[in-house]
């Protein structure tokens, strides 16, 4: 049964867009999962090929395909969601972005075992994506809730908030859209550096999981 909360997904919504993943985390496919409930098409993709997601592409829907990191990162907005390392290699040899937008979920863990920090300097990861995806519109979000959050942003005290930062206004309300589409409540912390350096690992934001109390319309609005 489709929830009354989502349009049926299988059939295009108002304001469809093809959004492209590049990495297939759990992070990534709660996104994704949230996108093809909201009637969009997704595509996804990560460093072992298409092949290696078709059983995930399947299980999500007739609006989710598997394809190649270029064909992901031509859709008209792409997350991405791979391990901190592996961004370098995720954004080389892509299209022209020529101004499309680019969610960063990721997060600045150099190593998980053990856990430690990448050295940024004096920049945001966000910035350093930037920097490597140019002409792209960088808007970091998700990258601070847990994966079971994203799958679930409607919960019974509330509507979850997802914080996200950017330089662009334009991409930022792009991006705080959809989510609320997907039943978050979005929250604008600004441009990269200062809302950025909040949602880094180790910022005042990281693993904050907030409802905002009220109706699921409220999302919406």
């Amino acid at each position: 049964m489709t929830s009354l909360n989502h349009p049926s997904p299988h059939r295009k919504v108002r304001g469809h867009m093809k959004i492209g993943f590049l990495g297939a985390g759990s992070v990534a496919v709660a996104i994704a999962r949230q996108a093809v409930l909201a009637g969009h098409d997704v595509v996804l993709s990560n460093s072992r090929g298409p092949a290696s997601l078709q059983a995930l592409a399947a299980e999500l829907g007739q609006h989710a395909s598997a394809g190649t990191r270029q064909e992901a990162a031509s859709a008209e907005m792409v997350v991405l969601a791979v391990p901190w390392p592996a961004v370098p290699e995720a954004l080389v040899g892509l299209p022209s972005w020529d101004g499309r937008v680019v969610v960063d979920a990721t997060n600045v863990f150099a190593s998980l075992d053990p856990v430690t920090l990448a050295d940024l300097g004096d920049e945001t990861g966000s910035e350093i994506v930037a920097g490597l995806a140019p002409g792209a519109r960088v808007v970091k979000a998700f990258n601070s809730l847990f994966a079971e959050y994203i799958a679930a942003p409607r919960r019974p005290g509330g509507n979850v908030v997802l914080f996200h930062a950017g330089d662009d206004e334009a991409a930022k309300a792009k991006v705080a859209s959809l989510a609320a589409t997907f039943g978050f409540v979005p929250l604008d912390l600004g441009d990269l550096r200062q809302g950025g350096s909040l949602l880094e690992l180790g910022g005042s934001l990281s693993g904050q999981h907030l409802l905002k109390p009220g109706t699921e319309d409220d999302a919406v609005r």
